[in-house]
């Protein structure tokens, strides 16, 4: 019990560690992060060997997915951006819906763009169009990227055929299908409350003249006048890595010797779908619309020196998540929660979101959860285990902070503070997770 105390401790001085070095002292965040992880190290007892072996793996493990994907989305997006596409995008959304619903627009467009991807993608795919529409109406960015994270958030802890969620399933021996109608009807009142109505309560509409300079600087070099592409090219060239993603998951049930199968797995894996859409959208957006080889080969110059920074503070935040699971923080929080006698499912949510607040990863979140609450499963022979699938995606929604590398994407590409994120995107996350409980609760009522 002292041991577990102590790690807690450790944990929480490291999260108050990082934001004073960023807030007061006015640290880049990769430092304060780096800092972090030999203050969680020593203070946990690890060997310093350890550590370092531990920083090398958190980062090279966190950056080996990422990097490539937050690349090609960097191109694709300023691909959307300087050709118009984004812009077509984005008028014809607001033409149709009003820039008074433009909160509702990304809201929608994460949930459905959420289902067939991780939220990192998601995030880095759809930005360049939250860029566009704030430039268009001078909407704060925090309003319009807030309800798109969540629905992106949302979706990915909640719904299959996200890995963590498909995981969990199989562990608690849940029906799928169920999964998916139950965390459908979870996922609506989530991502209305916690998204949309969430900014509207407590986020500025208009954006700050920082922001203004911010989205001046991420917009379009060529300001001639051009023709924009076609809605229906740009919409397919979006929808590409999508449909090419969703095309892996409808595949999964062919057999595992079958052309088809193993061609669909090869194209639907996030890095190759997104390296075809780049290879699409040259012809689409670029030499479709009169542009050489030669502008398009600056375009994507022009789009990396932007994600430098967002590079190495991802790195470095899994290096912190990395270093806090070989400290055992997570086993700490296992062992004291293992005896708690309280309803499972609420247990099952306050695992995973306690777990998501210690270790920064809504996947471990999710899988430590479960293996926690299978063996109690039997002590509830009534207790639907597709209830607990969705009360354990729910808690792993909340606490997206300073541990999370989804924490430091929306953060870095929102340009704002991390006080500001911290209050309202990780105060989203909580709402999300409090209101996702709640439906699941009263889903269990009905269904249980």
């Amino acid at each position: 019990m002292q041991e577990t105390s102590w790690l807690l401790g450790v944990l929480f001085a490291s999260i108050a560690l990082i934001i004073f070095l960023i807030m007061k002292v006015r640290l880049h965040a990769f430092i304060a992060l780096i800092i972090a992880c030999f203050v969680v190290g020593f203070g946990s007892g690890m060997p310093a060997a350890r550590i370092v072996a531990s920083l090398e793996a958190g980062i090279g493990g966190t950056l080996g997915f990422l990097i490539a994907i937050i690349g090609l989305g960097g191109i694709l997006g300023k691909m959307l951006e300087e050709s118009g596409g984004a812009e077509r995008l984005a008028k014809t959304l607001l033409d149709n819906l009003g820039p008074q619903r433009a909160h509702w627009v990304m809201a929608i467009v994460g949930a459905v763009a959420g289902i067939p991807v991780f939220f990192e993608v998601g995030f880095v795919l759809l930005i360049a169009l939250v860029y566009v529409v704030a430039r268009e109406t001078r909407i704060n960015l925090m309003y319009l990227g807030i309800p798109l994270a969540i629905s992106l958030l949302t979706i990915h802890c909640i719904l299959p055929p996200h890995p963590a969620a498909m995981a969990i399933t199989g562990m608690l021996h849940a029906d799928v299908g169920k999964v998916i109608l139950y965390g459908l009807l979870v996922a609506v009142p989530t991502i209305i409350i916690a998204g949309p109505v969430w900014v509207r309560l407590f986020c500025s509409r208009s954006a700050s003249d920082h922001q203004q300079a911010f989205l001046a600087s991420h917009g379009a070099s060529a300001q001639v006048q051009r023709v924009l592409p076609g809605m229906g090219i740009t919409l397919f060239t979006i929808a590409l890595p999508l449909l090419l993603m969703v095309g892996k998951t409808a595949a999964a049930g062919l057999p595992s010797d079958s052309p088809v199968q193993h061609v669909a797995q090869f194209v639907g894996n996030p890095l190759t779908a997104l390296m075809i859409s780049v290879a699409f959208a040259y012809w689409s957006l670029g030499l479709r619309q009169s542009r050489s080889m030669a502008e398009l080969l600056d375009t994507t110059q022009r789009s990396f020196p932007a994600l430098a920074n967002i590079i190495f503070v991802i790195g470095a935040g899994g290096a912190f998540n990395a270093v806090l699971i070989e400290s055992g923080v997570g086993k700490a929080i296992s062992g004291l929660l293992a005896d708690t006698d309280i309803n499972l499912v609420i247990l099952a949510w306050f695992i995973a979101w306690l777990m998501h607040f210690a270790v920064g990863s809504a996947t471990v979140a999710m899988v430590s959860a479960a293996s926690m609450i299978s063996p109690m499963l039997a002590a509830d022979p009534n207790l639907k285990p597709e209830i607990l699938v969705i009360a354990i995606g729910a808690g792993s929604i909340g606490w997206a902070h300073v541990t999370d590398s989804a924490f430091w994407v929306v953060k870095e590409y929102l340009n704002v503070s991390l006080g500001e994120a911290l209050k309202k995107f990780t105060g989203a996350t909580l709402v999300a997770s409090l209101v996702a409980l709640l439906a699941t609760l009263t889903l269990n009522y009905f269904v249980g």
